[in-house]
């Protein structure tokens, strides 16, 4: 095989290289415009015979909206967004890697114990999922979760029962709020302070009562305070 001149295959080589540098910040963009895709926490709670009957909640990895359902079956579907701060999110998808999210975990105790409803958690990324369903689970990283999901779904019962009533029953605004301050007593809320616009509404408000009015605006300083 006849070899080429030695300084005619350096120039050639040398060609090459400027050539592979040229062509290099074309291809950066490209691996930068195509990051992995979020990952994506789903709730699911199906109850039969309860109120709410299907509650179904998610999370985003980098974002601070998430979606949330609340309904009977019967119901005509359709989510709604919701805030969720990004301790919350933070602690969501911390719980979740404990459990690798979700992956081949048999949360369930399989003891005989009453219907409690079907849970599921279900983790999405990319072309990746994994899910979990139980009824009665002893995990505490799994009860940690579980506790953050129904708190949030009766957080937007609250916001939901108190703008029923100041658009269409402002005699019965006062009792929605006793409902609100039981469960804000009981800790039952993630983030109650979600709440304070609506309290802050109420309170300036001339057209509910005087005890609403008071209740309200007490209940705002004290998620202000905390």
């Amino acid at each position: 095989m006849k070899m080429l001149p030695y300084k005619l295959a350096r120039s050639r080589l040398a060609g090459i290289v400027l050539a592979l540098l040229a062509v290099a910040p074309l291809l950066a963009p490209m691996d930068a415009a195509s990051p992995a895709q979020a990952a994506k926490i789903t709730f699911r709670r199906i109850f039969k015979g309860s109120s709410p009957e299907f509650i179904e909640i998610s999370v985003g990895e980098d974002s601070n909206t998430g979606a949330f359902e609340i309904r009977q079956l019967d119901e005509d579907p359709g989510s709604s967004p919701f805030e969720v701060s990004d301790g919350l999110r933070a602690k969501i998808f911390g719980l979740a890697a404990e459990l690798k999210h979700f992956e081949r975990q048999d949360l369930d105790v399989h003891r005989k114990i009453a219907n409690l409803g079907e849970k599921t958690f279900r983790w999405e990324q990319g072309g990746v999922a994994h899910e979990t369903k139980f009824n009665y689970t002893l995990n505490s990283p799994a009860n940690q979760l579980l506790q953050i999901f129904e708190g949030l779904a009766r957080q937007q019962e609250h916001y939901a029962l108190l703008s029923r009533r100041m658009r269409y029953d402002r005699l019965g605004i006062n009792d929605a709020l006793l409902q609100f301050e039981s469960d804000l007593n009981r800790g039952l809320m993630p983030e109650p302070q979600r709440l304070i616009p609506l309290l802050d509404q109420i309170s300036s408000d001339s057209r509910f009562v005087d005890i609403a009015r008071q209740r309200a605006r007490t209940l705002a300083d004290r998620l202000r305070r905390q």
